[in-house]
C-alpha cells in the first residue's frame, strides 16, 4: 500500500517551508511595524462558535466525531476564533487591539472543487475596537502595504456589505436570497430569470452591474431612491475613497456587488486581487456585530481584519525569482572518531552561532568530502583524537588548520 496524505491535504518539505517562511517573515515585519501583536487560538473550537451565529454555513465546517455533548469542529477561517477569545478573555482590554496571525484553517470542499483542498494557509491582521473611516483605511493600507513589500502589482476591490444589503432588502423575502447568489456570483442569466416584476429586475441588474471606477460607481448610487443610512454610508465611502486615493498608487475598483462568502460582514468588504484579477490573494472586512455573538453581556465591540492567502502567494512569487531556491546548509560538518570530542567542538561552535552537523556513519575520507559538497556545507571539521583540529573546505582540496 501506498501512503498519501488525505485528499484535499498535503506535506510541506524543506524546501516549501523555507520559502513560506520567507513570505510570513516579511509580513511579519509589516505587522509589527503597524503595530500589531501575534495571538494563536484554538485550532478545535464549538461547532457554534465556527458557525458565527449562523453567518458561516454549516457544510463549509470540518467536523469532528467525538463522545463528548458539544460538537467540535476545525476551523474554517480565524476570524471568528480571535473574536470570540477577544469578547470573553481581553473584554476589560484596552482598546483598540490590533491582533495577527499566523495559521492553517479547514474547509470541508465543496461539490465541483476542482483541486479539492481542504487545509490552507493564511495571515492576517484584526482591529478590535476600532470604526469610522480611519479604521477602515488603516487596514486597506495594511493589506497594501504588505504586498507591496512582497514586490507583488495588485488592484484592490472595495465594497460594502451593509449598503448591499440595504439595497437588497427591496426585494421580497422569497426571491432576495436568489437575488444575492446571482449577484454574488455575477451570475445575469440567473437573475434575469428570476420572476421579479419589471421594476425589481431592473433594480436587480443595475446593482449587479454597480461596480467599476469609483467617482462612477458613487454617482450611479447617489442617483437611487436611498433613505437616509444609505446616504450616510455612501458619503463616509467617498471620503474612505479619497483617504485612499492620497495614499495608494494601485488602481481601487468600487464594486457594490462584491459579497463575501461569510454572512457577518456590517460594513466595507474588499478583496485584493493581481493586476489581471484573476486571483485572490486576500480578503478582509468590516464586522461591527460579530463580538456581541460571543461576550457574555452580548456587548457589540467593532471590529475589521482582513486575511491574505499564502498558496496564492507562494505560486505567484516563485516566478519572481525572489523566494529562496535551496534550503539553508550548515556552516560546519563535525567529524571524529571520537564521540565526546565531536560532540564536545560542535557545541563550542554552535555557542558561536554556527549551524553544526555531526558526521553519523563511518566512511572514507571522499564518501564524507562528497555528502559536505552535496549538502552544501561550508566547512568541515576534522577532530584527531590528540584533540587538534584540521578545517576544510569541502570545494577546495587545500586545507588549512
Amino acid at each position: 500500500m501506498v501512503y498519501q496524505p488525505p485528499v484535499g491535504a498535503r506535506d510541506l518539505l524543506p524546501l516549501d517551508v523555507a520559502q513560506k517562511r520567507w513570505i510570513e517573515d516579511r509580513l511579519q515585519q509589516v505587522f509589527h511595524a503597524w503595530g500589531y501583536h501575534r495571538i494563536i487560538t484554538s485550532t478545535l473550537e464549538r461547532l457554534d462558535t465556527l458557525m458565527a451565529g449562523g453567518a458561516i454555513e454549516r457544510s463549509t465546517v470540518i467536523q469532528l466525531h467525538q463522545l463528548e455533548e458539544d460538537p467540535l469542529g476545525l476551523r474554517p477561517e480565524l476570524t471568528a476564533s480571535i473574536a470570540r477569545t477577544v469578547a470573553t478573555r481581553l473584554a476589560n482590554s484596552t482598546f483598540p487591539q490590533r491582533l495577527y496571525y499566523n495559521a492553517n484553517i479547514f474547509r470541508r470542499a465543496q461539490e465541483g472543487s476542482h483541486s479539492r483542498q481542504q487545509e490552507f494557509y493564511q495571515a492576517g491582521v484584526e482591529l478590535i475596537g476600532g470604526e469610522g473611516v480611519r479604521s477602515d483605511a488603516e487596514i486597506l493600507l495594511l493589506a497594501m502595504d504588505c504586498l507591496n513589500s512582497l514586490e507583488l502589482p495588485t488592484q484592490l476591490i472595495l465594497g460594502e456589505a451593509g449598503l448591499t444589503k440595504s439595497l437588497l432588502a427591496r426585494f421580497p423575502e422569497p426571491s432576495r436570497a436568489k437575488v444575492r447568489r446571482a449577484i454574488a456570483n455575477l451570475d445575469r442569466l440567473s437573475l434575469e430569470a428570476l420572476p421579479l416584476s419589471d421594476e425589481l429586475k431592473e433594480r436587480a441588474l443595475l446593482l449587479l452591474d454597480l461596480r467599476g471606477k469609483p467617482s462612477n460607481v458613487l454617482q450611479q448610487v447617489s442617483g437611487l431612491d436611498l433613505d437616509e443610512s444609505e446616504r450616510a454610508i455612501v458619503n463616509n465611502l467617498k471620503s474612505l475613497i479619497e483617504l485612499l486615493q492620497e495614499s495608494l498608487t494601485v488602481p481601487i475598483v468600487l464594486d457594490l456587488s462584491l459579497i463575501r462568502t461569510f454572512d457577518y460582514y456590517t460594513g466595507i468588504v474588499f478583496e485584493v486581487v493581481t493586476q489581471s484579477g484573476q486571483i485572490v490573494l486576500g480578503q478582509g472586512g468590516r464586522y461591527d456585530q460579530l463580538l456581541g455573538q460571543f461576550h457574555p453581556q452580548a456587548e457589540s465591540i467593532p471590529g475589521i481584519g482582513f486575511s491574505l492567502q499564502l498558496e496564492n502567494l507562494h505560486q505567484l512569487l516563485l516566478s519572481t525569482g525572489h523566494l529562496p531556491k535551496q534550503t539553508r546548509s550548515s556552516d560546519w560538518l563535525v567529524v571524529s572518531d571520537s564521540p565526546q570530542l565531536a560532540f564536545a567542538h560542535a557545541q563550542k561552535l554552535r555557542e558561536s552561532g554556527a549551524i553544526v552537523e555531526m558526521n553519523l556513519e563511518t566512511g572514507t575520507r571522499e564518501q564524507i568530502q562528497d555528502y559536505a559538497q552535496q549538502r552544501r556545507v561550508a566547512r568541515i571539521a576534522w577532530v584527531q583524537n590528540d584533540g587538534q583540529i584540521v578545517v576544510e573546505d569541502p570545494f577546495d582540496t587545500e586545507r588549512t588548520s
